[in-house]
């Protein structure tokens, strides 16, 4: 693993503060009263295009050159990097070319062309995805950046935690969800420079537990099972990040199908805000685990909101 500097980190928030807002942390007495812990949810359901992925892609950008930015980029995804990439493009001013599996829902296409993205279908394997970024990047000359697994977008993503440490410097613990590993390895890493003992702790599915199982056998496992209702913890970890995650991060806790719409109608219920189901698998790992974070200063990143409100589980 390239080493990480913690001025890199203070240098990607600096980069990114004037494209991304700087998102509240609510709180809640009775979620509270209800884990036994005082918990700090960070929101990036309130950040631009509604998910934390936005910071990842506007410091990837930012990182090209200008010669070689002005190309634009490429990248597969049907979830929120996608729109994240084709806004921070936008924001930019430059080209983005998304590669969506054929099946993606349509409310995603229509998100990713409000936002300014170029959507090139493609069959819905991963093999399928990644041939057809690698000719767009042959046929356009524009760069390839990957949702998760990049130093870039691992860096600008540290930056939810930063700004919560900033606001909340005594917390003990960090808990995020898991999927592609982005998130959990930048706040691992803004953890470990800003925090003052603070431990980094991740929710995953048990339905996509490939990073748990990571986790305790010391090298990449894939997913046997994605029969979640949180979709966007459905990708795998990479190379760049699980070294991350390996070195900072305490532990991961696996939450059930149950466990995670329950948190989810709980915090639709008594916050008033509206979170999708992959961001309350991080309140959800909380409140199973309630006994080992009794009295314990909690923050929870939020990681997005971008749900289907036609489909809520509850």
């Amino acid at each position: 693993m390239q080493a990480y500097r913690k001025e890199e980190l203070i240098e990607a928030l600096i980069r990114v503060r004037p494209y991304v807002h700087h998102t509240p942390v609510l709180t809640s007495t009775l979620l509270n009263r209800l884990s036994g812990a005082e918990v700090f949810f960070k929101c990036e359901n309130f950040q631009r295009m509604g998910a934390f992925k936005m910071r990842g892609a506007v410091n990837a950008i930012l990182q090209l050159p200008e010669n070689v930015r002005k190309s634009g980029v490429v990248t597969h995804s049907s979830g929120n990097f996608a729109q994240a990439l084709s806004l921070a493009a936008r924001s930019l001013g430059i080209s983005a070319y998304i590669v969506m599996p054929e099946n993606a829902p349509e409310a995603k296409k229509a998100a990713v062309a409000d936002y300014g993205g170029t959507i090139i279908l493609c069959p819905p394997t991963l093999q399928d995805r990644e041939q057809t970024a690698k000719r767009i990047v042959d046929n356009k000359n524009a760069t390839f950046i990957h949702p998760s697994n990049d130093r870039n977008v691992i860096l600008g993503q540290s930056t939810a935690a930063q700004e919560l440490l900033e606001e909340y410097p005594d917390l003990e613990y960090i808990i995020t969800p898991v999927g592609g590993g982005g998130l959990l390895a930048g706040t691992a890493l803004a953890t470990h420079f800003f925090g003052n003992g603070c431990g980094t702790i991740a929710g995953e599915p048990l339905e996509a537990d490939d990073a748990y199982r990571s986790l305790k056998s010391g090298k990449i496992e894939s997913n046997t099972t994605v029969n979640t209702i949180a979709d966007g913890l459905k990708t795998e970890l990479g190379d760049q990040n699980f070294p991350v995650i390996q070195k900072y991060v305490e532990q991961i806790i696996r939450v059930n199908e149950p466990e995670i719409k329950n948190a989810m109608k709980l915090i639709y219920e008594r916050m008033k805000i509206v979170v999708e189901p992959s961001s309350a698998v991080a309140f959800a790992a909380l409140l199973q685990k309630s006994y080992d974070f009794k009295n314990r200063r909690v923050g929870i990143i939020l990681s997005g909101g971008n749900v289907d409100l036609s489909n809520l589980p509850f």
